[in-house]
């Protein structure tokens, strides 16, 4: 991060990940709407596993940039060993890196343990993927209110901003352990994840980008990175207050495109709710995770032509676990 790129990349990650578990939440809901329970990641048909690879991999792109692709000499050490004031904020940033790369791969293996297949397993499995997420989240939030890099000026100001999302990421992945079933706590944890990578690309460009800083303030080289200051308390001021309306836009705009969202793939998915129930072959096929797989069943064994639907069978697959 402290660049344009640092912060665009994570924050299309970010968005990406928010938009992949918003369609999923809105999707089983809309087909399984008495068994749904919100996953804390969601499988693709072709790679059961592709959400957590990816999240891995940029976890892992992200640490080697900030450790050894952005320091001059390649490695975060002074010749002595310790760790240069300047790049303290290189190892705050890897270490967000790390914990989400850990919630990952302890996701990753929590689902491919054989465990017992009772309902009491299936529910800790879920619970154990959101208190890791929940943890990752937490690191965010502590790191980035602690941050060593100066925060005071307009930067501070969309920092803070960006600590306010962080906030509802982590207060709703915690609700999620005591409320699995509920549409909205899933519903607004993924639009926060989304807006967090929003808030990304936005303090990206605004804080780095010559054209889009607030005026009276420019852009200033400072420890080895830019940082924006202020001619004077009313410029700083001025920049601030600009920082609060832009945020102030943007949960208008996150808020109204959720909305949207919903309703266009309740439409979608809602109308074809019978088509989609009727698909216990591929289910059969495909191996899903448990807790899908348990909405599905639910859904089946509730039909009143069980058996109609059992010699009539489709060839869809909602999504392994």
């Amino acid at each position: 991060m402290g660049s344009l790129v640092g912060h665009v990349l994570p924050g299309i990650g970010f968005m990406l990940i928010g938009l992949w578990h918003l369609l999923n939440n809105i999707k089983l809901h809309a087909l399984h709407p008495t068994s749904y329970t919100s996953l804390t990641w969601f499988p693709t048909f072709k790679l059961r596993h592709l959400e957590l690879f990816l999240i891995m991999a940029g976890c892992l792109a992200s640490i080697a940039m900030e450790l050894f692709v952005g320091p001059k000499r390649h490695h975060p050490f002074a010749p002595d060993g310790s760790i240069p004031y300047n790049h303290l904020h290189n190892f705050e940033h890897a270490s967000i890196s790390m914990t989400f790369f850990t919630y990952a791969l302890l996701s990753l293996i929590i689902d491919r343990v054989a465990l017992p297949a009772s309902r009491g397993v299936k529910q800790a499995r879920h619970g154990l993927s959101l208190f890791l997420g929940a943890v990752a989240f937490s690191q965010e939030l502590l790191l980035f209110h602690l941050h060593s890099t100066d925060h005071s000026g307009p930067e501070g100001q969309f920092h803070m901003l960006l600590q306010l999302i962080i906030l509802v990421s982590l207060i709703t992945t915690l609700l999620g352990i005591g409320f699995p079933n509920s549409l909205m706590v899933g519903f607004v944890r993924s639009l926060s994840i989304f807006f967090q990578g929003v808030r990304f690309i936005v303090i990206g460009v605004m804080l780095w980008t010559p054209a889009f800083v607030a005026k009276g303030c420019w852009m200033n080289y400072e420890e080895a990175h830019y940082v924006v200051r202020c001619d004077g308390e009313a410029s700083l001021h001025r920049a601030k207050s600009l920082a609060n309306l832009l945020f102030s836009y943007f949960v208008i705009g996150v808020a109204v495109f959720g909305v949207y969202f919903y309703l266009r793939l309740v439409k979608i998915y809602g109308e074809n709710d019978e088509c989609f129930s009727l698909d216990s072959k591929a289910d059969k096929a495909e191996k899903g995770t448990d807790d899908v797989e348990s909405q599905k069943k639910t859904s089946i064994l509730s039909e009143t032509h069980k058996s109609f639907i059992h010699d009539h069978v489709g060839g869809f697959e909602l999504m392994p676990r």
